[in-house]
């Protein structure tokens, strides 16, 4: 008989690591509900920086389909989801003449901490996901300051044109 508890318990030992060695290899993707999550995440996001009027006026000429796909790309590949990679323009030369300030760039991502909290976001995944995108704020930010008020786009910046009318801001895109 104590042989056979011994047994169960080396068993039940080998489960327990293999479920918390399962959950640590899984990619913040998976953390955070694959995809689909991500996508609505992105969705309610988007919506909110639209509305948003310390900072939705640097959004005046972006076609906002566009933005959504490649938001939805960005943190996609951010979060290591399989198969999605960002293709989009680089930070730097997206933002280029737009002078966003720092407290544009600031306001932004309280609408995106704002949005994983209401998604119930863990904390571990909200951080690792800010710490993932955190770094282009030198690419996007042009002006120091803490100014929200959302200043008019520079006569100087020229958004990307629309995307054709055949891709949509859908998971499949992701």
């Amino acid at each position: 008989m104590r042989k056979w508890s011994v047994v169960v318990t080396v068993l039940c030992a080998c489960t327990a690591f293999a479920v918390v060695t399962s959950a640590q290899d899984k990619t913040l993707c998976e953390r955070l509900g694959g995809t689909p999550a991500i996508s609505a995440v992105v969705d309610s996001f988007a919506g909110k920086v639209l509305k948003d009027d310390r900072i939705n006026k640097k959004f005046a000429k972006s076609d906002a389909n566009r933005l959504v796909v490649n938001l939805k790309a960005q943190i996609g590949a951010a979060a290591k989801c399989p198969g999605v990679k960002y293709t989009g323009k680089s930070m730097k030369a997206s933002h280029k003449n737009m002078a966003v300030t720092e407290g544009e760039f600031n306001a932004l991502a309280e609408d995106l901490v704002k949005t994983l909290d209401e998604f119930k976001v863990p904390e571990k995944e909200k951080s690792e996901l800010l710490a993932a995108i955190g770094p282009m704020k030198k690419d996007i930010v042009e002006k120091p300051g803490d100014m929200t008020t959302s200043t008019d786009l520079p006569a100087t910046f020229k958004p990307a044109p629309p995307l054709p009318s055949k891709t949509k801001a859908s998971t499949k895109q992701m």
